[in-house]
């Protein structure tokens, strides 16, 4: 997809920030997936859910897809979403398909993705780490290092974000150093050929382009 930040279709995939947004653009222009949405990086998810009911409001829309971060309670994330439609008076499942969720809000198809797969905790860079091939053996150097460091306090990253502390150091040891998320799935330091992935562009592909 052309990487450009202004909005110019009537459906929306809101992320929580320029990783997210990157990851995507590489996987939908990996999988041709048609050029039908904008990516729109919210800044956070402080800013992304007050701007899931002004984008319902929005003149012409047709689709809105939310994309975010399990972080440690998946259910808690969901349930944040269930209650923001829920003030819009429309009904969501009390639990959200492993699939990713796609429905109607009146005339608008709305989604939501929760990283890494809809299923666990997690964040972006665990989905990432999917994606790590099986035969590559500096991801095993990685997780040993950040054991060795953790195991001897000298850790500044809280354990919360050991994930994305284990995915920038594997990218730190690529070809190119520290080649931004999407960057690696262009330059095909990841595989896009896990189940996950598949997954995740059928739910984009579903949602916005059917």
């Amino acid at each position: 997809m052309t990487m450009l930040t202004k909005e110019r279709f009537k459906k929306k995939l809101l992320v929580e920030g320029n990783d997210d947004q990157h990851v995507i653009w590489a996987l939908c222009e990996k999988y041709s997936v048609k050029e039908s949405f904008d990516v729109v990086d919210c800044s956070g998810i402080d800013s992304l859910f007050p701007q899931i009911p002004v984008r319902l409001k929005e003149s012409g829309i047709e689709a809105i897809g939310i994309i975010i971060d399990a972080d440690i309670e998946i259910q808690k994330r969901w349930d944040s979403i269930v209650r923001i439609i829920d003030s819009q008076g429309f009904k969501l499942p009390n639990i959200l398909p492993p699939d990713g969720l796609i429905t109607k809000l009146g005339s608008i198809s709305f989604g939501v993705w929760i990283m890494p797969d809809n299923c666990i905790n997690g964040m972006l860079e665990d989905f990432i780490t999917f994606l790590v091939p099986h035969n590559d053996q500096l991801l095993p150097a990685a997780i040993e290092t950040l054991d060795r460091i953790e195991g001897q306090g000298l850790n500044r990253y809280s354990l919360i974000h050991r994930s994305k502390a284990k995915v920038h150091t594997w990218l730190a040891w690529q070809e190119v150093p520290g080649s931004p998320m999407g960057s690696a799935i262009t330059k095909r330091y990841l595989t896009t050929e896990e189940t996950v992935c598949k997954r995740l562009l059928d739910w984009l592909n579903n949602l916005f382009n059917k």
